[in-house]
């Protein structure tokens, strides 16, 4: 399996293609702001008909989840768990990968500012380096 993340203004996910705003950023800040991933899953031929897990987590530059408070007010880790089932068209050639397109929103989140986060995707349990989108957060400028 192979995928491509990419930071976003907004994006989505719509009968198989991505459609992104501002696309590509790797710096943001410091007030906050929404935001968004896109991803593209190569997903091999043999992988289709069959429920695969996909996890996104934030960590920041220690490699620690970013937290947030759910509904109780206790913090939790950042994670975005899903699970898709890529399914085989009518008529596509033996062995052809399929595409998997997914996209979801970030609501405006508290960085700290001049400060590196990472969002790791995760799939089926294995991530890879180059399954991963980082940023940095700018400095509040002197008042």
């Amino acid at each position: 399996m192979e995928a491509t993340i990419l930071l976003c203004d907004a994006a989505e996910a719509i009968n198989g293609k991505l459609y992104i705003l501002g696309g590509g950023w790797s710096v943001s800040g410091p007030m906050p702001h929404p935001s968004a991933l896109a991803m593209k899953l190569d997903v091999p031929w043999n992988d289709a008909n069959r429920p695969i897990e996909v996890l996104i987590e934030l960590f920041d530059a220690d490699g620690q989840p970013y937290a947030v408070q759910d509904a109780f007010g206790n913090q939790q880790p950042l994670k975005v768990p899903m699970q898709i089932e890529v399914g085989r068209p009518p008529g596509l050639p033996h062995g052809t990968p399929l595409d998997a397109t997914l996209a979801f929103s970030v609501p405006p989140l508290i960085y700290r500012p001049g400060q590196r986060y990472t969002w790791r995707l995760t799939i089926d349990g294995e991530s890879k380096e180059h399954w991963q989108v980082g940023f940095t957060t700018r400095q509040v400028p002197p008042s």
